[in-house]
């Protein structure tokens, strides 16, 4: 088999292809309303030939990591994100499996598929969705084991949707804006990460003084934005840890749209602020998201 003149035989001619994909995957930008089409349609154009060459990602190093950095570009965008989000928790965000557990469910419906045709057996279109959905769930399992990395243990991201997370990717609600994952990732207007990447002198609250802020602080200490916190809480609850108020806008679209719209209203305030001070005479930094 061949796609664009490259065999997609062996480990070596697989990222010989991959490499000639990349290019134009990157041309691929989404953006707001239609990003996720884009993704799937991005991740079918990348996927080509998968039931071919997917068991050969585990001695291709390179065709492994040019399916990552697309991928990761992509979920970015979908997920509305700072570039800085490591791969895993952009993914998650995004709501898609990471590429190389997909070329291998593509690879795992079709050996099944040809092996009953070798026997003789005639699968029904019924059949054949019912192989593809097993399919999935099996590499969503191998997802969520994934995510007991310790490496990723501490993650903000991470440690939130853990416990929740085949709810999170089956949900039937929920938009994820763009201020709404400031406040999910930790990556955004909060002194800590503006500090680490350069943009400001001090991982200070500006609002109240507290020598951290985080996305942590403006969700549940912040006083500045009590009022705020007053109506979320009035819909989810009291308990303003992340992975409780997570749980709670995967279990109820009421409860999606309370935080969204708390972040909305915090987090544009606390970038109007941010803007505040770069022009003020003594910006603090200048580094790119």
């Amino acid at each position: 088999m061949k796609y664009l003149g490259s065999p997609l035989t062996a480990a070596g001619a697989l990222t010989s292809t991959l490499t000639v994909w990349h290019p134009e995957l990157r041309k691929w930008r989404p953006c707001s309303a239609g990003c996720f089409p884009i993704l799937v349609a991005v991740q079918t154009v990348a996927l080509y030939g998968a039931p071919v060459w997917a068991s050969d990602l585990v001695t291709s190093r390179r065709g492994a990591m040019i399916l990552r950095r697309v991928q990761r570009r992509m979920a970015i965008r979908v997920a509305r994100r700072y570039r800085t989000i490591p791969h895993e928790a952009a993914n998650i965000r995004a709501g898609t499996p990471p590429m190389d557990l997909l070329a291998r469910m593509h690879m795992t419906v079709y050996d099944r598929r040809k092996a009953l045709r070798r026997d003789g057996v005639t699968l029904s279109g019924r059949a054949v969705e019912v192989q593809r959905r097993q399919a999935r769930q099996s590499i969503v399992r191998e997802w969520r084991g994934r995510l007991d990395d310790p490496s990723l243990a501490g993650h903000w991201t991470v440690g939130a949707v853990r416990p929740c997370f085949e709810t999170w990717l089956e949900r039937g609600w929920g938009r994820l804006t763009y201020r709404l994952t400031q406040v999910l990732s930790g990556h955004g207007c909060f002194g800590e990460y503006l500090c680490r990447i350069g943009k400001e002198s001090t991982t200070q609250c500006h609002y109240c003084g507290a020598g951290r802020d985080t996305a942590l602080h403006t969700l549940e200490e912040c006083p500045a934005w009590a009022e705020e916190r007053r109506v979320l809480t009035d819909t989810i609850g009291g308990d303003l840890s992340l992975p409780t108020v997570v749980r709670a806008m995967v279990d109820s679209e009421r409860s999606w749209n309370a935080m969204a719209s708390f972040c909305e209203r915090v987090m544009l305030r606390k970038e109007a602020a941010e803007q505040d001070r770069k022009r003020g005479p003594d910006p603090a930094g200048r580094g790119r998201r």
